[in-house]
């Protein structure tokens, strides 16, 4: 079993591998669900041995139907990732009908090359998961991570079983969403991936001793300034213990 741990800061990926976890997702921007992480982060993400790094390529937040801007943005991403030594991207476009975009999939695979292709939960908006996987197959993505096209892996867990019976060899099918302690070990029972992604948050204390409470960096919708969520390897830990059995 291959534990690969979402992660949006440095210290995520050194708490994945002091767990034992055997790769991460370098996100930016957790809260919109993950966005391409900068330049300075991949870079001392990779001082860090030991342990693989995929990198989120995804310029925004929202949906996956991204404009010529946009593409070049993800274009020029990929480049840096390579450049910066990450072992993967992670990538999902879809066109307006919400099906695979398979023309500019295939130009950004063939772009991140030899780094592995991970298509992420996009595949959880496409209309047709079966479909969907039969096109990931042809285009030659290396994994697909999906939470079943619910809200939640334990709530898609009927349909991922299915995806990765149908999968064979061909793709893994990876399972990620909602994955915790106290559900891991029925999702491994059920679905039998070989690989599974999770994030393990929690709380972490500010450090400030001098604080504005009143005054925020973010819109009407927003987390408090000194309240923020970190990996913890204890959690990591504690996913693994139970996925293992």
């Amino acid at each position: 079993m291959i534990f690969e741990i979402c992660v949006d800061a440095v210290a995520g990926v050194r708490a994945a591998k002091a767990a034992g976890a055997q790769r991460v997702e370098l996100c930016g921007d957790l809260i919109e669900g993950g966005t391409t992480p900068s330049r300075g982060m991949m870079r001392q993400a990779r001082t860090i041995a030991g342990i693989g790094v995929h990198v989120m390529i995804r310029p925004r937040g929202g949906d996956f139907l991204f404009d010529d801007d946009e593409f070049g943005i993800m274009e020029a991403d990929i480049d840096t990732a390579k450049a910066e030594g990450a072992d993967g991207v992670v990538i999902g476009l879809l066109g307006a009908d919400g099906t695979v975009d398979a023309e500019r999939t295939r130009v950004l695979i063939a772009r991140a090359r030899p780094m592995a292709v991970t298509f992420h939960r996009a595949f959880d908006m496409t209309p047709d998961p079966f479909e969907a996987l039969e096109r990931l197959v042809a285009l030659g993505v290396d994994r697909v991570l999906t939470s079943g096209q619910e809200a939640s892996v334990l709530e898609g867990l009927p349909l991922i079983a299915e995806l990765v019976r149908k999968a064979g060899r061909r793709i893994i099918v990876m399972p990620g969403g909602g994955i915790t302690h106290r559900n891991a070990e029925r999702i491994i029972a059920a679905a039998k991936p070989r690989e599974i992604h999770f994030a393990a948050l929690e709380p972490a204390a500010s450090g400030m001793t001098f604080r504005r409470a009143h005054v925020f960096m973010g819109g009407e919708l927003r987390p408090a300034e000194y309240d923020r969520l970190a990996t913890s390897a204890d959690a990591v830990r504690s996913v693994m213990a139970k996925a293992a059995g």
